[in-house]
């Protein structure tokens, strides 16, 4: 009795385990909906102050919207408007391809739709 009621809460444990990691991998479908030059900081060079510009990103997937900046200065190419995209999420990073080529960006903030009606 005792050997078949652990053999069960061992088998509950790994199936619960083994759909939370398939539920973790999968990519969500989404489009860059627009692309901003934000400030992102400042360089200083002896007495001069230059602003540093990044590129933040608008991504549309389903009924949100997420804000995503470069996360690393070697990510200076411009993403095309209204390409698709799949991307996936962890914690604050969205990692996504567009025509192939991987980028992570950092999420700087998500919000509803703003053109989805309840």
């Amino acid at each position: 009795m005792k050997k078949s009621f652990l053999l069960l809460m061992s088998l509950i444990i790994l199936i619960t385990l083994a759909m939370t990691a398939l539920a973790a991998d999968k990519s969500m479908p989404g489009t860059i909906v627009s692309e901003n030059s934000v400030s992102c900081g400042s360089q200083t060079k002896g007495k001069k102050s230059t602003d540093m510009m990044c590129q933040e990103y608008v991504i549309r997937g389903g009924a949100t919207e997420y804000h995503v900046r470069q996360d690393k200065e070697a990510h200076k190419a411009l993403l095309p408007v209204n390409a698709p995209v799949e991307f996936t999420l962890n914690k604050d990073k969205m990692k996504f391809k567009v025509d192939g080529k991987g980028y992570e960006m950092l999420v700087v903030s998500e919000s509803a739709d703003s053109g989805t009606k309840p």
